[in-house]
């Protein structure tokens, strides 16, 4: 009580007996010092003399900060931050604020599409021959809408179109865009997690493409866009998901490390709630859709049979697949594991496209410390042939994916 009202300038004498004085300080302070603590931005020790008690200053000044409860970084706030310090660039920041306004807008259509009548097909397919949900076709007009009115995207190419396409706008920027607009759409009459996907490059005119001599002669537009596509992952200047489920969460690297940002419903904003997410180097949950069993090779058979064998430990790895990328992906970031979408004899390239799912996924999780692969090379390597090209997935902790790629060579 009685240092609380010293004041900083600390020039009050006042006197006290030896007794009262020996139960003053505690043990930890010599005889003459009775206790110290900072006050504003100085220092404060009460010091026992012949004269009596004196209260001074001491040393440099301590700077006393303290976060306000009501202090949050948000998601424009951290990219002008990165902006400030030249980790990105003006262009660069305005095309992720584009994306995360379309994930806001698709995140509100998620949540209402029962109500809005957006569950169910659409009535048609995309190029990739697989029926289009409601939800498919409008949270891509939604991402392709924003990413346009940005003025600094070059290139946009979506998993739902046939070729990318050139944005008209005649703004400075140039950056492509890659993007899955809604990942897991099977999931979305039952209200499991769904999420956006996306890649950000920077242009490559000397990035080769095959198209097929009997396919339709595509325009010179549409050439110089696949060949600008066409890059590795390597090549990746940012890249991240947006997870629609109990929580509203974006997910961003920028080449920095990994980011969490939560979409705070009262403020409208994403919220940064975690700062350079590393994933665990091993784990014991396998994300693996086990109904493929059957079709798969017998390396990858054997693999998953050891997951299952507890044993000296007597504890087996635990499985947990919801069919959706983004969802079963963050779990592992999050908890360490391994999520797996192997080749099957149905599928000889697995379903999960190279541009705009596997190379961006495994951007983020060798950012965090992980590893992503194909079962025998590192995704990010991988140089694309063609804009839709399927390739086995394997990526989680680093230990878990080697251990698979040892089974598989």
């Amino acid at each position: 009580m009685v240092a609380a009202a010293i004041p900083t300038s600390c020039q009050l004498l006042f006197s006290t007996s030896s007794s009262t004085t020996s139960r003053l300080y505690p043990p930890y302070l010599d005889a003459k010092t009775l206790f110290s603590f900072p006050t504003n931005k100085r220092h404060v020790s009460i010091v026992r003399t012949p004269a009596g008690v004196r209260c001074q200053a001491l040393g440099a000044e301590v700077v006393v900060t303290k976060r306000s409860a009501f202090e949050i970084q948000t998601l424009t706030g951290w990219l002008l931050k990165q902006e400030q310090t030249g980790v990105i660039d003006a262009e660069l920041t305005i095309v992720l604020s584009s994306i995360s306004m379309a994930c806001k807008q698709i995140a509100s259509l998620v949540q209402r599409a029962s109500i809005s009548n957006l569950t169910g097909v659409q009535g048609a397919v995309n190029i990739q021959g697989e029926d289009q949900k409601k939800l498919d076709v409008i949270s891509n007009e939604v991402f392709s809408n924003c990413l346009r009115s940005s003025g600094r995207t070059g290139i946009i190419a979506s998993e739902e179109e046939d070729v990318p396409v050139a944005v008209e706008e005649s703004y400075s920027g140039n950056y492509i865009v890659v993007f899955d607009p809604l990942d897991g759409s099977s999931n979305i009459d039952a209200a499991v997690s769904t999420g956006s996907i996306f890649g950000i490059y920077s242009p490559n005119d000397e990035c080769l493409t095959e198209v097929d001599d009997n396919a339709t002669v595509l325009q010179q537009v549409e050439q110089k866009c696949i060949i600008n596509v066409c890059q590795p992952g390597n090549n990746l200047l940012a890249a991240g998901y947006c997870m629609y489920s109990s929580s509203v969460i974006f997910v961003l690297s920028i080449g920095q490390g990994v980011f969490s940002f939560t979409l705070d419903p009262m403020y409208g904003e994403f919220v940064l709630t975690q700062e350079n997410i590393q994933i665990p180097k091993s784990g014991k949950i396998y994300s693996f859709n086990e109904g493929n069993y059957q079709l798969w090779d017998d390396k990858l058979k054997k693999y998953i049979d050891d997951l299952k064998d507890p044993g000296p430990s007597g504890k087996p790895y635990s499985s947990r697949y919801i069919g959706s990328l983004v969802g079963d992906f963050h779990r592992t970031l999050l908890y360490g594991g391994i999520y797996g979408y192997p080749r099957d004899k149905n599928s000889k390239n697995g379903k999960l496209r190279l541009l705009y799912e596997c190379a961006p996924m495994s951007y983020l999780v060798e950012q965090a410390g992980g590893k992503g692969s194909d079962g025998h090379q590192r995704v990010l390597d991988i140089e694309p042939v063609e804009i839709h090209q399927r390739v086995p997935l394997f990526i989680g902790s680093v230990e878990e994916v080697e251990k698979l790629e040892k089974f598989l060579a």
